[in-house]
C-alpha cells in the first residue's frame, strides 16, 4: 500500500447539544448570560446582560461558599437554530464563584435597560503588626 493509497482519517466531531441527555441547560431551557466580572480595591463588581427580562422575574442568591447565582426567566422565549437543530430558550442562569471574602449583607442589585450590576464590597481583615 503506497502512501496515495491511505484513507484520510475520520475526525468525529461530538455536538453535545444534538443530544439532550449530554446536555441538562438545554433540557431546562436554560442560556447562560454574558457576564463580566471587575475587582476594585473593596468590591467587586458583577454586571450580566438580560435582555428579554423584566426586573420582577430575577433572583440573585449568595450561598455561604461565596457563589453569587444570578436566576431570570424571559419575557418571551428565545429560539436558537444550529446545526438543522432548534433550540428554544426561557431562561438566563450563571454562577459566580468570588475569591476571599465578602460582605453578604451589603450587596447592592441595580437592573437597567437588561443589565444587571451587582456590587459586592470586599472583607478585609487582618492583624495589626507591630513596628519596632
Amino acid at each position: 500500500m503506497s502512501m496515495d493509497d491511505e484513507e484520510e482519517p475520520y475526525i468525529g466531531i461530538f455536538y453535545p447539544m444534538l443530544n439532550p441527555k449530554f446536555d441538562d441547560d438545554m433540557v431546562e431551557k436554560i442560556l447562560s448570560p454574558l457576564s463580566y466580572l471587575k475587582e476594585f480595591e473593596s468590591k467587586w463588581v458583577l454586571e450580566v446582560d438580560l435582555p428579554l427580562v423584566n426586573k420582577k422575574d430575577i433572583k440573585v442568591s449568595l450561598d455561604s461558599g461565596n457563589v453569587i447565582t444570578v436566576e431570570a426567566k424571559l419575557s418571551e422565549a428565545y429560539i436558537d437554530t444550529k446545526h438543522d437543530v432548534k433550540h428554544e430558550f426561557q431562561y438566563f442562569k450563571k454562577r459566580v464563584s468570588l475569591p476571599g471574602k465578602i460582605d453578604g449583607k451589603k450587596i447592592t442589585v441595580n437592573f437597567k435597560n437588561g443589565r444587571l450590576i451587582i456590587t459586592i464590597p470586599k472583607v478585609f481583615g487582618g492583624n495589626e503588626v507591630q513596628v519596632e
